[in-house]
């Protein structure tokens, strides 16, 4: 039983669109089968709509030449193909395509109202584009709500804190487990292994309400990562935490990696986001102005002269 003397877990902001977004995942399945994602090839209705808006859909077709069956070289990819995005007569991201392999990790900036927020949370499922194509291993999930974007293996932590503060740091945990694992035994096991994992052992039974900003972070990944995902999709990882803190995210990021997840990274960290990622894709006025390795990107001419600046240093 929640105490009172802890705030409801229904929160304002992104956190709480992010712990309504656990409890669907946590109700009671309705009867029939689940549909997996669509192929890229399976035809549409022409004029059919999506279910599912309470979370976004996708808004129109794809084009023919995305429609091709799901190759090996797809596999273990998330790909993001000629996204375009308007709010009124604004263009704000117009045919961006990028893409994140399994165990690496990609950064997405890019200055203020270039576009590169919008781009994101179209990956996320927050917001529908106008066109383009996002695919998971070859499958298209453009169409997809979040939550069953989060099932087939894309995990999203918000800026704003996403977790349940009235409940203690291994029951928090233990919630996603609930759908992942319906074994009991092997339950426990997971999150005694994730608690390890991410030396919360001492604090399993503390209200997370009470834990610092990095063992925060530390819980909301654990938790995360209950969900088995393929890609991580991180939004200002490095917001509202200490100076101190900062290396362990960093680190955190690093083990992602190493347990084969691919991590998606936006935020106004520069320096920090270009110093743990793989690749980098720059961001501005709705294109993708350059991509490539972080001395690739620190280097451009073009990337200093609108966005880093001349004096900026690794």
């Amino acid at each position: 039983m929640r105490s009172n003397a802890y705030p409801s877990v229904s929160e304002t902001g992104r956190g709480g669109f992010f712990n309504r977004l656990v409890e669907r995942l946590l109700a009671p399945k309705t009867a029939g089968p689940q549909v997996a994602a669509r192929e890229i090839d399976e035809p549409r209705e022409e004029g059919a709509q999506n279910s599912g808006a309470e979370f976004g859909a996708h808004a129109g077709d794809a084009d023919d030449a995305e429609r091709e069956a799901p190759g090996a070289d797809q596999q273990g990819v998330l790909s993001i193909r000629h996204l375009a995005k308007s709010y009124k007569q604004r263009r704000v991201v117009e045919d961006v395509s990028l893409h994140v392999a399994r165990g690496e990790a990609v950064g997405l900036l890019g200055p203020n109202g270039a576009g590169k927020t919008t781009v994101f949370y179209m990956i996320t499922g927050l917001v529908k584009p106008d066109k383009g194509v996002i695919a998971l291993d070859g499958y298209d999930v453009t169409g997809l709500p979040m939550y069953r974007r989060a099932r087939l293996g894309i995990g999203y932590l918000p800026q704003e804190a996403s977790i349940f503060r009235g409940l203690s740091v291994e029951d928090n945990i233990r919630a996603v487990l609930e759908i992942t694992q319906p074994d009991r035994r092997e339950r426990e096991r997971e999150l005694d292994a994730l608690l390890e994992e991410f030396k919360l052992e001492r604090l399993r039974q503390s209200p997370a309400i009470a834990l610092s900003g990095g063992e925060r972070r530390r819980c909301e990944i654990a938790r995360a990562l209950a969900g088995r995902p393929s890609f991580m999709l991180l939004d200002e990882p490095f917001a509202g935490i200490d100076p101190i803190a900062v290396g362990g995210i960093q680190d955190l990021v690093r083990h992602l990696k190493k347990r084969g997840i691919g991590v998606l990274i936006t935020d106004h960290s520069v320096r920090e986001t270009l110093g743990l990622t793989d690749r980098a894709y720059i961001i501005y006025n709705g294109h993708v102005l350059t991509e490539g390795a972080p001395e690739e990107i620190v280097a451009d001419p073009d990337v200093r002269r609108i966005y880093l600046g001349e004096d900026f240093r690794m």
